[in-house]
């Protein structure tokens, strides 16, 4: 199976139980309790007063490691792309802050999602939002059509990451901005190790080093780039997950201790 249908896949399992009213899984293999999932990756990511202004089921199917609408300084008027919009948690969280006369776009490929998001659309009340289906590599929008893309824990995902940033470099207006939260690793360490870690983390296609990250976006055209850690992640967070793997959680520790992380990162499209 691709990694494209990989994550199709789980990503519209998680839907659906939602949509059956049961817990979603963490972000990573961990599995959920009841409905008191919470794990170091996804937990807490939005305050009361957001989570008040939308539906139980948008943030039920949040399964990202950051929280974009807070830190990308959304402006009445803006139109705004969320890659990987899933339930639709932080696309109705950004039309409320883009309103009146913005717009906020979703993209998902995945039907179960969309349905999940266009119902909490529903139940939100919100008309500046549409909910769009393709892929994060071939954005379904015109060249310079957007303000601000931001994107939660999704550009990991992609087996082509390049053509990802190439395409939001795309769409964004001169000027525009990238502000995306996303699983980065910080320096080396060996290759059968970050596997594993990854599996807990829940990035299937593995997550870049956050100086090749950096490298990408500047290939890519943007300018200004930052990347900012928002979580760092700690072996003990894991110990339970990869124990249960048979791997040795002391030995490893050095390896892994303090080197993976959510960031949130940010760049612009030259203005010229």
């Amino acid at each position: 199976m691709s990694i494209t249908e990989t994550v199709k896949e789980k990503y519209g399992q998680a839907a659906l139980r939602v949509l059956e009213g049961k817990a979603t899984s963490c972000c990573g293999s961990t599995p959920s309790v009841g409905d008191a999932c919470y794990d170091p990756i996804t937990g807490d990511l939005y305050a009361a007063d957001q989570k008040s202004q939308i539906p139980e089921d948008a943030v039920r199917a949040s399964l990202g490691c950051g929280n974009p609408t807070a830190l990308a300084e959304l402006k009445p008027g803006e139109t705004v792309l969320d890659l990987g919009s899933g339930g639709g948690i932080d696309v109705l969280l950004s039309a409320r802050r883009v309103s009146p006369g913005g717009k906020a776009y979703g993209l998902d490929m995945t039907d179960e999602m969309l349905a999940l998001a266009n119902e909490n659309k529903r139940k939100a009340g919100v008309e500046n939002v549409e909910f769009l289906k393709g892929q994060i590599e071939a954005i379904p929008l015109p060249g310079n059509s957007v303000d601000v893309i931001i994107s939660n824990c999704v550009i990991n995902l992609s087996a082509d990451k390049d053509r990802v940033l190439a395409e939001a470099f795309r769409v964004l207006k001169p000027g525009g901005r990238l502000a995306v939260s996303d699983v980065v690793t910080r320096g080396d360490m060996p290759e059968e190790i970050r596997k594993s870690v990854m599996l807990w983390v829940g990035c299937i296609a593995g997550a870049l080093e956050e100086n090749q990250y950096a490298a990408k976006l500047a290939s890519a055209g943007f300018e200004n780039v930052s990347l900012e850690p928002t979580r760092i992640y700690r072996i003990e967070d894991a110990r339970e997950f990869l124990a249960g793997e048979g791997i040795d959680v002391n030995a490893i520790a050095p390896e892994v201790d303090g080197k993976f992380m959510s960031a949130f990162i940010r760049a612009v499209k030259p203005a010229r």
